[in-house]
């Protein structure tokens, strides 16, 4: 259903594609490196990463047997393949010998619960200089009590930088989410699996995909679209003793 879901938009998160174009030429590094992705869904990220850095070289890590899958088969048709290991294992648990100069982690934090500790994952693959990119959710307005059991206990924003930075990273760059990505992220979401529903009317699993659609597109509009916002962050670590 995600696979579906996400057709007609790969970057899992309310991104468009300057954004993330703008992301990653902040953080990448400009010639080589390595770059982990933990959570990476389908690779989008690291795909594009290695598209637009020759030199890079890049490890993902997932459960979904079927998202890395889609990642195997988006770097083959980049031509990028050869510069990307797949893991299918849990992110916490994931283990190198080498650390990397860039830990990408986007709309993923709930695997490690919460901002802070996907922070303190990527912390420990990091080598030292390099930068983490991470994107969450955070509350643009208060939120109802349905909203945050719904998608979780996110602080407001300068509530989430203030956390962040007082955890030891210092952010170099970052973009907010306007409502045109917010908005454009849930109808194609919630549109493409309602259309492939409509497309698939003898598929088994066609009705629940309709159900689905109608639900998640009920619940944006009513419980969360007013107060949902994303954040996406370029870190580095805060030297010892020093205040950001």
């Amino acid at each position: 259903m995600s696979r579906i879901a996400h057709a007609q938009h790969p970057i899992k998160s309310p991104l468009d594609d300057d954004s993330v174009s703008r992301l990653l030429e902040r953080g990448l590094p400009k010639d080589g490196g390595r770059v982990l992705d933990l959570g990476c869904g389908g690779g989008e990220w690291l795909v594009r990463a290695l598209a637009v850095r020759p030199g890079l070289r890049a490890e993902g890590v997932d459960t979904s047997e079927v998202a890395l899958a889609q990642a195997d088969a988006a770097a083959k048709e980049r031509g990028v393949r050869e510069r990307l290991v797949l893991h299918q294992q849990k992110a916490e648990d994931f283990v190198s010998a080498e650390p990397f100069d860039v830990v990408l982690s986007f709309g993923a934090a709930h695997a490690f619960g919460g901002l802070l500790p996907t922070l303190a994952a990527a912390r420990r693959h990091l080598a030292p200089g390099g930068r983490v990119m991470i994107g969450d959710g955070f509350w643009e307005r208060p939120p109802s009590q349905e909203a945050v059991e719904m998608l979780g206990d996110f602080a407001d924003l300068a509530t989430t930088v203030d956390r962040v930075v007082a955890d030891g990273w210092t952010p170099i760059d970052g973009h907010v989410s306007t409502r045109r990505e917010l908005d454009a992220y849930e109808w194609s979401c919630w549109g493409s699996l309602a259309e492939w529903a409509l497309d698939h009317p003898a598929d088994p699993d066609s009705s629940y995909a309709l159900e689905m659609a109608g639900t998640r597109r009920r619940e944006w509009l009513h419980v969360y679209r007013e107060a949902f916002g994303f954040l996406s962050l370029v870190l580095r670590r805060t030297p010892d003793g020093v205040g950001a």
